[in-house]
């Protein structure tokens, strides 16, 4: 019996592991999408979030199952626990890879405001917290999951520093304004995609060493 519950603990660990490479292939496309201006692969973003909605749905059925057959405790309940989150997680990291997929069908049907300098890094910093995040739940790495949690800074200022920008031309030229918002709000969603991998974070550390520090950055 305990030689079948840990099939199925790698089994969830494996299913992770590919909600993980979805979404952050949908990241990297959505923006690659908006950079080279292509409409066909901002559909297929659009398109693929199907299968990263299906797969969270047998993520949490596996969950499900396998604390109602096994009944875990200490460290094995609090990894399906943290997991359930996490692949909550992932499911809207996906969904923020399809706004962004769905801004750039509407920015690249306009001349092109500005050249796309920090947005791409945004979208680089962000897709490797989620990997990274990831990577510290399989191998049960606190010191990794601090560094994401740490990296969201830099994020966000990267985010403020386009705000700032866009708000610049938007004063200067008010006929700015449409395709500026635009942009504003893809870089909201890399934003919210690095807060998701920091939740993400967050939680593996609760896995590791049963500490919650979620609304305390100071424990970070």
């Amino acid at each position: 019996m305990k030689r079948h519950f840990d099939e199925e603990l790698k089994e969830l660990n494996k299913q992770l592991l590919k909600m993980s490479a979805f979404v952050e292939e949908s990241i990297s496309r959505s923006v690659k999408a908006l950079v080279e201006r292509k409409a066909d692969l901002a559909e297929e973003v659009i398109k693929s979030d199907e299968a990263i909605d299906m797969l969270e749905i047998e993520i949490d059925e596996l969950c499900l199952k396998l604390f109602a057959l096994h009944q875990p405790a200490a460290v094995d309940l609090r990894f399906i626990t943290s997991a359930m989150k996490i692949n909550n997680d992932l499911e809207r990291i996906g969904d923020q890879a399809v706004n962004i997929a769905e801004r750039t069908q509407k920015i690249i049907k306009q001349a092109l405001l500005k050249p796309l300098i920090d947005i791409p890094r945004m979208a680089a910093l962000a897709q490797k917290m989620v990997k990274d995040s990831i990577g510290a739940l399989i191998n049960k790495d606190e010191a990794l999951a601090r560094d994401v949690c740490k990296r969201d800074k830099k994020v966000d200022n990267l985010n403020d520093q386009v705000f700032r920008e866009l708000l610049t031309y938007m004063m200067q030229d008010a006929k700015t304004i449409t395709r500026a918002v635009e942009l504003i709000l893809v870089g909201r969603h890399l934003e919210r995609i690095a807060d998701h991998a920091t939740n993400i974070a967050e939680d593996v550390i609760y896995f590791v060493k049963g500490k919650t520090i979620k609304h305390h950055p100071e424990n970070v």
